[in-house]
């Protein structure tokens, strides 16, 4: 959308506080996500009441997914965009800074369409990171998930549109790429019939390929999705973190039955095992959802003794949050909501352990630390003062940590790397010295 809007000569904006129109972007997977939703959009809706702005657009899956009820819960919106408009967000722009209203617009349909940006090297991390978004939708029907309805079937973009978009990327001083969708492993399968060897494997080797000095991060994957082609891939790599993904939602397989992810079983039970032989110091991140309708103690109990064995070194849970339109809403077999969340507590307090633990065996060893940005001084004087904020390859944006880093040079820059070794740390987060 952002690119559209440049392309039009649209201005953006610094902050709302400066905007004439408010555009908010908004994610309707879970109820947290659509209360996260709600707030911004009332917020922005009292802004303009008090003069603040002309109009406030409402984009994304909020009103894709809630076409028939956002007008009438929303009456000081000026324009719903949904999924597959995202093109004609300059446009609407217009039309609502004239004065004019939009009605709800789509037809309902799940959407088809794929959106490359006129400004390919365009991004809003804040650092010198960005996400490439290689497809749209989802194929699988888990239970829970009601992405697929929203976001509509899986869709790969071409691999020549993402190698510009990448390169563009780099150009721009990027320095870690990190590759989503809402199922990465899958690139490329929608496309096998017109497009023979069109695989994540395939666009991996591609963007490998480019010239300079970068990361690659695959996010969000499937467990069973993962092939030996894949992980040879990774371990071959010149840029390709050792570093995937994974959501296992659960480990019982009749939990992971219920939750229609049958294909995942067997992918699950040895997984840890199998990605950390084929790639020396893979870092694995997964997901976990607690709660499910017909989880019982001891298919909880399953997964806390899987959790322990796995030693994941990133792992987030959700409880349960029952999705009209999917398969499982309105089981009468669902737990409480305050089991749900005593489980979901209890299994973060067993990840804690885990870091814990990584934490301490990490500290003495070396790594190679992407400099982010410069924090505050840590009472020394003289060189080295300023601790900076970095990430190392084992920790992916904005949900793993972050590494804190001391004694870094005094000339040095976003987007830098640099040689560290690890010293310690708090919580999630770890700590550093660079090294000559």
């Amino acid at each position: 959308m952002a690119g559209v809007l440049l392309a039009e000569k649209l201005q953006l904006a610094p902050s709302p506080e400066e905007a004439d129109i408010i555009l908010i972007n908004t994610c309707a997977f879970i109820e947290d996500a659509r209360s996260e939703a709600a707030e911004a959009i009332l917020r922005a809706c009292r802004h303009k009441a008090a003069g603040g702005c002309r109009a406030v657009i409402v984009a994304g899956c909020l009103p894709q997914r809630y076409r028939d009820r956002v007008a009438q819960t929303f009456p000081d919106v000026d324009a719903f965009v949904g999924v597959d408009e995202l093109d004609q967000i300059a446009a609407i722009a217009r039309q609502v800074a004239a004065g004019r209203r939009r009605e709800v617009g789509g037809d309902g349909q799940a959407p088809t369409r794929l959106f490359a940006s006129p400004y390919p090297g365009l991004r809003f991390s804040g650092g010198p990171f960005a996400y490439l978004k290689v497809a749209e939708g989802c194929n699988h029907t888990c239970a829970f998930c009601a992405i697929p309805g929203i976001r509509g079937r899986y869709r790969s973009r071409p691999q020549v549109e993402l190698l510009t978009e990448a390169t563009a990327l780099v150009a721009s001083g990027v320095r870690e790429i990190n590759l989503i969708s809402q199922d990465t492993t899958s690139y490329g399968r929608d496309r096998r019939s017109s497009n023979a060897g069109v695989t994540l494997s395939a666009l991996l080797r591609t963007l490998d390929a480019l010239d300079g000095t970068f990361w690659l991060r695959v996010l969000y994957g499937y467990p069973s999705r993962v092939t030996d082609e894949l992980l040879a891939v990774m371990a071959a790599a010149r840029h390709v973190c050792a570093y995937l993904d994974l959501p296992i939602q659960h480990s019982h397989p009749e939990v992971l039955r219920g939750m229609l992810r049958a294909d995942a079983v067997r992918a699950v039970a040895d997984l840890p095992q199998r990605l950390r032989r084929a790639v020396p110091g893979m870092v694995l991140r997964t997901t976990c959802l607690v709660g499910f309708p017909g989880e019982t103690e001891a298919h909880f109990q399953h997964l806390l003794d899987y959790v322990a064995d796995a030693k994941f070194d990133h792992l987030g849970v959700f409880a349960f949050s029952p999705e009209e339109g999917t398969a499982a809403f309105g089981r009468a077999d669902t737990p409480p909501a305050e089991v749900a969340a005593e489980r979901r507590d209890r299994l973060l307090r067993l990840q804690r352990q885990v870091v814990d633990a990584r934490r301490r065996a990490l500290v003495g060893t070396r790594a190679e630390a992407l400099l982010l940005q410069p924090l505050r001084g840590d009472g020394r004087k003289g060189p080295g003062d300023v601790i900076w904020l970095a990430r190392l390859a084992r920790q992916a944006p904005e949900v793993d940590g972050v590494t804190h880093v001391k004694g870094v040079p005094d000339n040095a820059k976003p987007g830098q790397f640099i040689p560290v070794r690890l010293t310690g740390g708090r919580g999630y987060d770890l700590a550093a010295d660079a090294v000559a």
